[in-house]
């Protein structure tokens, strides 16, 4: 694949081949270009199988770019969206190995609906408790 044009849109990556073919996948599979500055994205190399930013040490491959997924759903978008989010501490919350939650989270493994409400249940939960939090309260003098 020849790469005539790249460039960025929101959290996307597009590129235009020489024969003028538009691809684009989503930054969330990337993390480190996701938050790279524009001065970062825009110092690449191209090399015969793909695209390299040094600066931040990213790779991405032009095959890649032809995937049926170019940009995470579900589960995957959750975490990827939002990478506060411990998915060990999830894991352990909904009794499941955290290599099955891993999977879940690459796409390598898809969850049933049993599964997947359980996840949801969890992230729901922890949402809950973090919205309960209140650490703004001053501490109260010892009694004396």
């Amino acid at each position: 694949m020849e790469i005539s044009k790249l460039w960025f849109d929101d959290d996307k990556i597009f590129v235009r081949t020489k024969d003028g073919c538009e691809l684009w996948q989503s930054l969330l599979w990337y993390r480190r270009l996701r938050y790279a500055s524009d001065t970062q994205r825009n110092s690449y190399r191209m090399s015969y199988s793909g695209i390299h930013w040094p600066d931040i040490d990213e790779d991405i491959s032009f095959e890649s770019f032809l995937y049926d997924n170019p940009e995470p759903t579900g589960i995957s978008r959750l975490f990827m969206q939002f990478p506060e989010l411990n998915a060990s501490a999830i894991a352990r919350r909904t009794g499941m190995q955290q290599s099955l939650l891993a999977a879940y989270i690459r796409g390598t493994k898809k969850p049933s609906g049993e599964q997947a409400k359980k996840i949801q249940d969890a992230v729901h939960e922890f949402a809950g408790e973090l919205m309960q939090a209140d650490f703004l309260q001053p501490l109260l003098p010892p009694s004396t």
